[in-house]
């Protein structure tokens, strides 16, 4: 590919320019924010690691300018602010939807064909807030939640195992947060249900460390996690940009898969050179639909408190 941008270059959005380029998915990472000198040092000192860790991808930072990054194939956006203390939830949500508005609008005023990818909090609706601002078809808009949901959730049976991360395989659907939906059922170690492995109590356990996986990293650190959102959206950028069709729960919009309609969930989805190359449906039993539907209601009053501000009209 020739040029991929990243939008915002916090935590997240430099790690995930340093990814990317260490995969040489592009000739040009374009690394975007709005305070000065911030892309362009983080960029230069990525790039100072080339020759080190011998990757070609010339990686560039700029301050505002959405020119530097036409003709980008793939649009990663980052932006946003965190939640302050005495800031409403609806307060997040205007603030940051403004920002995602605004640089989905420049980014793709120069790039009409870009697939683009939301990491912004709060993901589910920031992703909605993008989707309504490109005027794009929902397969080329979409959110990662899910590839770091899993992830962590991989990881802690790991842990509990003491087994390698490559032979865990697992799936997450529902919302980025509490309403996640773990499914244990479709949930393996080198073929074998985890279920075999380990005991519903510990599972349980295992299950809510993961809905929590970001305040437990916030409460350690004081700040939100980077090293993993980077990986889990560089992860996703490198399927689309090699054609690799891999399945990974993503935040898409469903139209009536699992009896869900307008609303941007988690589920899996088979990801490739043109986004969603197609939204996966899983078979559920009656507790997993039920909790799946919950998790759909509570993205679904956020989407509507993003609807009633009324910014996109």
């Amino acid at each position: 590919m020739e040029k991929i941008t990243v939008i915002g270059a916090g935590n997240v959005g430099a790690t995930c320019a340093n990814v990317i380029a260490h995969k040489n998915l592009a000739k040009e990472v374009v690394l975007v924010d709005i305070k000065e000198g911030t892309a362009e040092g983080k960029a230069l000192d990525i790039w100072q690691t080339a020759p080190i860790n011998h990757f070609n991808t010339r990686v560039i930072g700029v301050t505002n300018d959405y020119l530097k990054t036409k003709g980008s194939g793939v649009i990663v956006i980052t932006s946003g602010i965190p939640r302050k203390p005495g800031m409403s939830r609806d307060d997040l949500i205007k603030t940051n939807a403004a920002i995602v508005k605004e640089v989905t609008e420049k980014a793709v005023k120069y790039s009409p064909d870009a697939i683009i990818i939301v990491v912004s909090n709060p993901l589910d609706v920031m992703t909605y807030a993008a989707f309504l601002a490109s005027n794009k078809p929902s397969r080329k808009v979409f959110g990662m939640a899910g590839t770091l949901d899993t992830a962590r959730y991989r990881a802690f049976i790991c842990d509990a195992l003491n087994v390698s991360p490559e032979d865990v395989h697992a799936l997450l659907m529902g919302g980025h947060g509490d309403t996640m939906v773990p499914l244990p059922r479709y949930t393996s170690i080198a073929g074998i249900p985890v279920t075999e492995l380990l005991g519903k109590e510990e599972l349980d356990k295992i299950v809510d460390r993961t809905k929590k996986g970001g305040g437990e990293l916030v409460n350690l650190m004081g700040t939100s996690a980077w090293y993993a959102p980077g990986a889990a959206a560089a992860q996703m950028v490198e399927a689309i940009v090699d054609d690799q069709n891999r399945v990974f729960p993503v935040c898409a919009m469903l139209q009536g898969e699992y009896g869900l309609k307008d609303v941007y969930l988690g589920v899996p989805v088979k990801l490739g050179r043109k986004g969603i190359e197609e939204i996966i449906e899983v078979d559920l039993n009656k507790e997993e639909k039920i909790l799946l539907h919950e998790s759909s209601e509570a993205v679904k009053k956020v989407m509507k408190t993003l609807d009633d501000m009324k910014l996109f009209d």
